[in-house]
């Protein structure tokens, strides 16, 4: 016998009792605890999440508030995402031009990304290198070029259209070197872009993502807010990031700026819809965000998005670059739709 079974064989019976007795009570309170943590799990990540069609709060038909990028039926927005990298390069004034001369499209917002140089000059660019969209792994022999490890001079040598393909499978701007590079995909700045948009069209808005973090990040943040007010566009954009010291940052020395929600930001929410927390005060006032699951994860709701408008948040998705989906947005209420394609979207919307 093991030395358990010989311990309770030698206790008399009213020690074997009071010993069995104590194991079936550890036996309750431990099956207990992981009774109340699966359903809290079960709660959560099943039960509520698979609710997410049902309304929170009364359905958001009208709003007489102050968000202008809350929009109803027909108003919904179209977004360009880093401008309509689907048919020029993403994020360089080839693809800004495209959005704004375009005769089969016509987009509300442009969406792109900043990042601080060598030499503080706030250039366009999504990735934290500039490899994928440029050839600067053979230009710099590097595979990781950031950009601010470089300066301006620098990037403006490399190629910004070396590795995109249009939607037909041609590469246009592939090999091209040196003074046969179009000053149309060199890298651009955010003056270069804001001068050229805000001469052809003033009332354009857009969406500016901070990409840098710490100290980094903070001293972009002046710098574009610095330019946003030369421009005049303090009231025509939304800014974003996904740096949490950037984000307490825009609330302490711009708290008047529209911003987008963070990551916890959003999941702090998307648990007040799920729970029904009408009360709960948020600082942004816009939610970018995938569509998530059908089922599970339902991001993108007629109630998800009523909950958000009762909240005074504008919803804008992003990247959809599918026409089902757009149309499915759009008949949900979404308040945007950003996309690569921008001439796939204005046709689905306008069908």
């Amino acid at each position: 016998m093991s030395k358990k079974k010989d311990k309770i064989a030698a206790m008399s019976e009213e020690e074997k009792t009071q010993y069995l007795a104590k194991r079936k009570k550890k036996r309750i309170i431990t099956w207990a605890i992981v009774g109340s943590i699966l359903f809290v799990i079960l709660l959560n990540f099943l039960i509520l999440p698979l609710t997410g069609k049902a309304f929170r709060t009364k359905e958001v038909i009208e709003y007489t508030g102050t968000n202008k990028y809350i929009c109803f039926d027909d108003a919904l927005m179209l977004s360009a995402h880093r401008a309509g990298g689907d048919l020029e390069p993403e994020e360089t004034m080839a693809a800004f031009k495209l959005c704004m001369e375009a005769t089969d499209y016509v987009v509300d917002i442009v969406e792109f990304d900043l990042h601080l140089t060598k030499d503080n000059e706030l250039v366009l660019l999504h990735d934290d290198t500039v490899n994928r969209t440029s050839n600067a792994t053979e230009h710099f022999g590097s595979k990781k070029v950031k950009a601010k490890d470089k300066t301006l001079a620098e990037l403006k040598e490399l190629n910004f259209g070396e590795n995109f393909v249009d939607p037909n499978g041609n590469a246009p701007y592939k090999g091209l070197r040196g003074n046969d590079i179009p000053n149309d995909v060199k890298i651009t700045t955010l003056d270069e872009i804001l001068t050229y948009l805000t001469a052809k069209q003033p009332t354009l808005n857009y969406i500016i993502e901070i990409k840098d973090g710490g100290k980094t990040g903070e001293v972009a943040m002046d710098a574009l807010y610095n330019k946003m007010v030369q421009y005049n566009i303090v009231n025509q954009t939304i800014v974003g990031t996904f740096q949490d010291n950037v984000t307490r940052y825009i609330d302490k020395k711009y708290p008047s700026l529209t911003r987008s929600a963070s990551i916890a930001e959003f999941l702090d929410f998307y648990y007040a819809f799920l729970y029904g927390n009408k009360n709960k005060e948020f600082k942004f006032k816009v939610l970018q965000i995938p569509m998530g699951a059908d089922g599970i994860f339902n991001f993108h709701s007629k109630a998800f998005i009523s909950f958000a408008h009762s909240k005074g948040m504008a919803v804008q998705y992003w990247t959809i670059n599918d026409a089902d989906k757009v149309k499915r947005l759009k008949e949900n209420g979404a308040d945007c739709i950003m996309t690569d394609n921008p001439s796939m979207a204005y046709k689905a919307l306008h069908e």
